[in-house]
Parts: structure tokens; C-alpha cells; sequence
């Protein structure tokens, strides 16, 4: 029976990461980050000796944030790139998702015609980790070996609810971008939440807490014009250590109930992070518009 593509991608990852823990010990994290380009060398030396990954380079992939790619003679030899100017945090993801089509799906870009012997990953697949299919089995297994589950859930508990200060920590704890710990974070957070990543007052992307998603707080980012409200402190710029912190947006500003907005700002990627925390506790009426599309109701403010 084949296995479900859901289980394939944390079987492996499982299975790395125990070895790691075995060999560093559980408190590793407590020391460094996983070393990710050594550790796709090495394992794959060790686990295919013959089409072992040979380098990790820094490369002008345009359109891409990075790729996996092999020689198209036999035995194949392979090669992570990840796209010059990422900074350590998102180059570290990334090569954990190259590392992972590595793992799970050489066989296929080796042998179907399509791939043309590599397998090229933009920003949406990598960064946003919004991709299908493969590739978010590939982010499936870069979180899963970059930040296990068991280590970030025991840092950051799934009740609570980060500022940024608390998530920058633990993107340095795992050596990842914040974005990547956010997001991590959101995948298992039972509080309802909503990072927005955006540019001159227009979303970029956008994620959503399960809980925040189920009760209607969810933004459509997707071939859309996606303006932000007016007073969103993306938009006023007002970036200072209180929107850092958060402040209270009223209802009405993002969605019909009142947020607490958190907003930065990266200089290095000219965006601004903004992560929206809901009330706690809110029993929720079928009456409610649960599908509203956020965007359509910004243009009535």
C-alpha cells in the first residue's frame, strides 16, 4: 500500500530528527541551530553513497528561491541552490526544503521527463509555504526537521499568544527567518491568529491561525488587489516599540471585532510584518458572515 503523502514527508523528518537527538541530545536546540547544509550532506553521503547531494551553492535563480537539481549522466550527482541575498534564516529553510525533495522525491526528477533533471521552487512554495503536492510535502519536512514539534511546542505553548520579541527568539532558537517561527507557530496555536505580510499598503500573503480560519478571520490574497485598512499600522507607518508590542485596533478597523495588532518592519525585504491577535473565547452564531472576503469590506472604509 502506498503511503499517504501526509505521513511520508514526518516519517522522515521523524526519523532524522530522532537520530539527531540521540547523537546531540534533546537539549541541542538549548546550544545551535540544526546545521541543515551539513546535515544534507552528510545524510545523504550516508544513506546514497552513489547520488549523495555533492554541493550547496549560492546561485542567480531568477523566479526561484532555490532548487534541486542532478547531473544528467549516471550515477547522478546532486546539488542544492538557494537564491543569492536570502538572509541566514530563509536560507536555511530553504535548503531544508530542497534537502527534503532530496528525500522524497528524487526518484521522480531523476526519472519523468517533465522535470528536466531538477526541480525549481519560487517564493510562494518556499517563503509563504502555500505550495500543493510536493512541494508542501518538502515544507512539511523542512519545519518538521528545523523546529520539531515536540522541542517548539514545549518553548511556545499552544495557549499562548507571541508578541514578536517572543517569536525573534525562537527564530533565532531554530536559526530560522521569523516568518518561517511565526508560521510554524500558527500551524498549532488553538488561539485565533493572522500574520500578514505586506508592501505599501497591500497584503502580500497572508496566514491564518486553524481557529482564526474556522471563525471567518482569514484574508484572500490570491490574484487579488489586497489593500490594507487605513489605520492599520501598516499603512501610517507609525512604527514604534508600542506597535511592536501591540496596540488595539477596534472593530471595524481589520474584521467586525476588535484585534490586538502587532506590526513590524524589514528594512532588508521592504515589508512589514503584521500579526493580528482575536479574543480569546467567542462563541460563534451561523448568522455571522464566516466567508466574508475581508478585502471587499476594506473598500468601504
Amino acid at each position: 500500500m502506498t503511503e499517504s503523502a501526509p505521513l511520508r514527508p514526518r516519517r522522515e523528518a521523524a526519523r532524522i530528527t530522532q537520530m539527531l537527538d540521540a547523537v546531540l541530545g534533546i537539549d541541542r536546540f538549548d546550544r545551535a541551530p540544526v546545521d541543515v547544509e551539513a546535515l544534507a550532506l552528510e545524510y545523504s553521503a550516508k544513506v546514497a553513497p552513489d547520488q549523495a547531494i555533492d554541493r550547496i551553492v549560492k546561485a542567480d535563480i531568477p523566479g526561484c528561491v532555490g532548487a534541486l537539481v542532478c547531473s544528467e549522466e549516471k550515477p547522478r550527482k546532486w546539488a542544492v541552490m538557494y537564491h543569492k541575498d536570502q538572509s541566514p534564516g530563509r536560507r536555511a529553510f530553504t535548503i531544508g526544503h530542497e534537502f527534503g525533495h532530496y528525500i522524497l522525491h528524487r526518484q521522480n526528477i531523476e526519472t519523468d521527463p517533465r522535470y528536466n533533471f531538477g526541480i525549481y521552487c519560487d517564493e510562494e512554495a518556499i517563503t509563504q509555504r502555500d505550495g500543493i503536492g510536493i512541494e508542501q510535502e518538502a515544507d512539511t519536512f523542512a519545519a518538521d526537521i528545523l523546529m520539531p514539534l515536540h522541542d517548539f511546542r514545549g518553548q511556545l505553548p499552544a495557549k499562548a499568544r507571541p508578541d514578536f520579541e517572543t517569536l525573534g527568539g525562537l527564530a533565532n532558537r531554530y536559526g530560522v527567518s521569523l516568518a518561517a517561527a511565526t508560521l510554524r507557530w500558527l500551524e498549532y496555536t488553538e488561539t485565533r491568529a493572522m500574520l500578514i505580510v505586506s508592501n505599501e499598503g497591500f497584503a502580500h500573503w497572508a496566514k491564518s491561525s486553524k481557529a482564526a480560519f474556522r471563525s471567518g478571520r482569514y484574508l484572500r490574497t490570491k490574484n487579488k488587489v489586497s489593500e490594507l485598512p487605513l489605520l492599520a499600522t501598516a499603512v501610517t507607518r507609525n512604527f514604534t516599540d508600542e506597535t511592536k508590542k501591540g496596540i488595539s485596533q477596534s472593530a471595524g478597523v481589520w474584521f467586525p471585532e476588535s484585534a490586538v495588532e502587532m506590526c513590524i518592519r524589514s528594512d532588508r525585504y521592504d515589508v512589514e510584518y503584521t500579526l493580528l491577535h482575536f479574543e480569546k473565547d467567542r462563541a460563534w452564531s451561523h448568522e455571522e458572515e464566516i466567508t466574508l472576503d475581508s478585502f471587499d469590506r476594506f473598500s468601504d472604509f
